[in-house]
């Protein structure tokens, strides 16, 4: 096995997907929102996974767009401050432009100088990933922004993996798969990749028929991993 292809998830791997929030209730005037953006940002995160997986099953596809405004719906009604129209329209803007984790730039450069293909492969759709790279930074760092847009379906769907193998012309085992979500790590390992749970909340293994084969806490020991 040479592992020559290093895939990310996006949001919540490169991506800080609890920024939206975070940023919302640092702004002035914004103080009542301080006490709800912590439940806020984790159920909005919550409901935006339940319905993929939910719309993946019952073959009721939309894009992620849709999929990422009725998690916030959710969330804003489960913490009674769903009337705040402007607040809601905010919240979706800031989704827009979330920033990269820190470690991410410095740690995809050094995977570009060991000749690795990089690339995104995400539920997000193109408009989405392209303005979360660009407003990040790592456009350049990338060599291909994959979604499950092409497919229709989402993850853990093994069609969205394939979509990695189609565009480099690789095998599985020339993959490492990285992902902050352990479900996704786990079914990309069950799809025949080299796979990277980064557990930054250090949450239990999901019990499913697979497991991450290397776990860590955040993304910078990701260069020295592709040498396995």
């Amino acid at each position: 096995m040479t592992i020559t292809t290093c895939i990310f998830d996006a949001y919540g791997t490169l991506f800080d997907v609890a920024a939206a929030a975070r940023a919302a209730a640092a702004e002035p005037g914004r103080e009542d929102f301080v006490q709800h953006w912590p439940h806020v940002a984790r159920d909005w995160r919550y409901k935006q996974l339940q319905y993929t997986w939910l719309r993946a099953v019952a073959g009721t596809h939309t894009n992620f767009w849709n999929v990422t405004k009725n998690g916030l719906d959710w969330a804003l009604e489960n913490a009674g401050i769903d009337e705040d129209l402007e607040l809601r329209e905010r919240l979706l803007k800031l989704y827009w432009e979330l920033p990269a984790y820190a470690e991410v730039p410095n740690m995809l450069a050094e995977l570009k100088k060991q000749g690795m293909n990089t690339a995104i492969l995400s539920n997000g759709s193109p408009e989405m990933l392209n303005a979360a790279t660009n407003s990040a930074g790592i456009d350049s760092l990338l060599d291909a922004v994959l979604s499950v847009e092409s497919v229709g379906i989402y993850k853990p769907a093994a069609p969205v993996y394939d979509l990695v193998l189609r565009q480099f012309g690789c095998q599985p085992d020339n993959v490492l798969f990285v992902s902050s979500n352990g479900w996704d790590a786990a079914c990309a390992t069950g799809f025949g990749f080299t796979t990277a749970w980064v557990n930054r909340a250090e949450e239990p293994i999901d019990r499913l028929p697979w497991v991450p084969q290397i776990v860590l806490t955040d993304l910078v020991r990701i260069p020295e991993k592709t040498a396995l």
